[in-house]
């Protein structure tokens, strides 16, 4: 079964817009778990707009299901995760001033440099994953950095899902099992949501993870949080 991660970015966003400590963000992440959240996505980045790096020393002794780290690996974010030693580690090329994780990474350009940093991951017994694309050559040259999984970026899949779900499927069918003829976990997120997620999972069995943040908590304004997850829980099985 493909597992679910509640990525909080955007309770910390409420939370920040009026400073303070409303919504609780230790509170929130706690609950998704005790409503069948199977992990915790944050992605902490330089500005702090949303996820702060205290949060992630807050949370990191806290919960009790996996805990996934975004981000771009600069000096300080590889200090916080080598400090936390989060589950997983999802190695993310944002620019500081970037919205949203709008590309996966072009590796062979930063081969000898993902290469170093999935290392020393590794060495501290953190599980990696690169964001990439659907292109099988990238793929294969992230599976030469010994990296652990990709995350596939689904952006394109979403925007295509409404007119052409085949299409918008097709590529990733054949990046998830190169991947799994690489012996890559695989791993999938961004603008995923109850709309296209059943679709994404009955085509790629080979998913062991989704992160999803935006559509979730958007959902959970109308439906509950609680009823939210379960559903997504449901999509997943």
């Amino acid at each position: 079964m493909t597992r679910l991660s509640v990525n909080i970015n955007k309770v910390a966003t409420l939370r920040n817009a009026r400073g303070g400590d409303v919504p609780n963000l230790l509170q929130v992440a706690l609950d998704c778990e005790r409503f069948g959240a199977q992990g915790i996505t944050v992605h902490p980045r330089p500005d702090e707009r949303h996820i702060r790096y205290q949060d992630v020393r807050d949370l990191a002794p806290r919960l009790t299901t996996e805990f996934n780290i975004e981000g771009n690996p600069t000096p300080q974010f590889l200090e916080l995760v080598y400090e936390v030693q989060p589950t997983q580690v999802t190695l993310v090329p944002d620019a500081p001033d970037a919205l949203t994780s709008n590309a996966g990474w072009s590796v062979e350009p930063h081969f000898d440099f993902l290469c170093q940093v999935i290392s020393n991951l590794k060495h501290r017994g953190i599980r990696s994953s690169i964001f990439v694309g659907t292109e099988p050559d990238n793929i294969r040259w992230a599976a030469r950095t010994g990296t652990d999984r990709i995350e596939l970026y689904t952006e394109p899949y979403a925007a295509t899902y409404p007119n052409d779900p085949a299409l918008a499927v097709a590529d990733y069918i054949e990046a998830a099992e190169l991947a799994r003829q690489l012996g890559l976990g695989i791993n999938a997120g961004h603008d995923l949501s109850l709309d296209n997620l059943t679709y994404l999972c009955q085509s790629l069995p080979q998913l062991d993870e989704v992160s999803i943040g935006h559509a979730l908590i958007s959902e959970a304004l109308y439906l509950g949080l609680e009823e939210t997850i379960r559903r997504y829980r449901q999509c997943l099985i």
